[in-house]
């Protein structure tokens, strides 16, 4: 599939930044992501809310085969996306609105926002203007993940903190926000497939009407734990952060959220994508599978340990991570790597056990 594009210029910071109109070649996987997730769903009446060069939407009404509409408030991007609608031969509708006056007088089965930088302003117009499906991506991973502590705090209303395990965090407190929102209209949330890579979050999850449904995920709300003196951290459910202190050093526990600390994935469905990714003739399919087959397997749990920082603090060189997973599950403990690090260690063991985990010669 060919495709116009700006040009950019090689020299800047951030290239993709450069060019009158956005495109980014990093979202590649992103991109393919959609695409098979739109067509197993399947969607219909999809909405690119902000379009830029329009390859999204394209893709999807190409190798979908669904009704798609793609809409960007920048004239030059409309041009563009019209010049690659027909060079396509797609029947593609293209509009030029301000999204949220768009989401006013119109509702899509499915609503794609892909801003540039944070989602938060357009999510309260984009669940007023989606029927089933919402997909979302963020790439204001430092507020998200406690780096710009004030700015999550501000388009969040969320406490993060800039942990090793920030990906994880960021990518619920995304989800929790999303399901606060949703709330507000008495509809709920059901996440597909979501996940952390390189400089963003996406997070691609079903909307479900009714104030049950909405209660349900609003006790899906939680918190991250962590101590600030040492390694120690856990979890709990609740709408308000729990007043806690560590059972090891007795530190007063730092609160990160509030967050989603439900699961990240329907697995149903993440299965039946990593069947179709070998077939799919992408580009990057084989990282794209590497991604969702570890989605599928990650524990739903909202947090990781990196096992060489557990090491340092344990003071011993610890075995292949593989090992002292086997270790933990032989040991009755739950245990499993996590999609976005490669040394992450997510268990349910508690901190004695993973020292034990991390000693030769209990892993031989």
């Amino acid at each position: 599939m060919r495709f116009l594009i700006p040009v950019t210029d090689p020299r800047h910071p951030f290239p993709p930044g450069s060019a009158p109109v956005f495109f980014n070649p990093r979202m590649e996987i992103s991109r393919d992501a959609t695409v098979i997730l739109a067509g197993l769903l399947p969607v219909s009446r999809y909405l690119d809310a902000m379009g830029a060069t329009g390859i999204r939407g394209l893709r999807i009404a190409r190798e979908c085969g669904i009704p798609v509409t793609i809409n960007d408030r920048d004239p030059e991007a409309v041009s563009l996306i019209r010049k690659n609608r027909e060079a396509l031969g797609l029947p593609v509708e293209v509009t030029c609105s301000d999204i949220h006056c768009l989401l006013c007088d119109r509702a899509f089965e499915t609503v794609d926002l892909d801003p540039f930088g944070s989602p938060a302003p357009f999510l309260d117009t984009a669940v007023r203007g989606c029927g089933r499906f919402l997909f979302v991506t963020a790439t204001d991973t430092a507020p998200l993940c406690g780096a710009h502590r004030n700015a999550g705090i501000r388009r969040y209303f969320a406490i993060g903190r800039n942990t090793e395990y920030h990906a994880e965090t960021g990518l619920r407190i995304l989800l929790g926000f999303l399901a606060r929102v949703s709330a507000r209209y008495d509809r709920g949330i059901e996440p597909l497939f979501c996940y952390s890579r390189e400089h963003h979050h996406r997070v691609h999850v079903r909307l479900l009407r009714g104030a049950g449904s909405a209660d349900r995920s609003c006790s899906m709300m939680g918190y991250v734990l962590q101590c600030p003196s040492c390694v120690y951290r856990t979890h709990a459910r609740g709408i308000l952060p729990p007043f806690g202190k560590c059972p090891y050093c007795g530190s007063v526990l730092d609160p990160i959220g509030p967050l989603w600390a439900g699961s990240l994935q329907e697995r149903e469905i993440l299965a039946r994508v990593s069947e179709s990714i070998p077939g799919s003739g992408f580009r990057l399919a084989p990282e794209l599978g590497k991604l969702v087959d570890s989605c599928l397997g990650e524990l739903d749990i909202p947090f990781h340990y990196d096992y060489h920082q557990l090491a340092r603090h344990f003071r011993t060189s610890p075995p292949p991570l593989d090992r002292v997973i086997e270790y933990l599950r032989a040991s009755g403990y739950a245990a499993s790597r996590a999609h976005y690090h490669g040394t992450a260690l997510k268990t349910d063991a508690p901190l004695p056990v993973l020292r034990d985990s991390l000693g030769r010669e209990k892993v031989q």
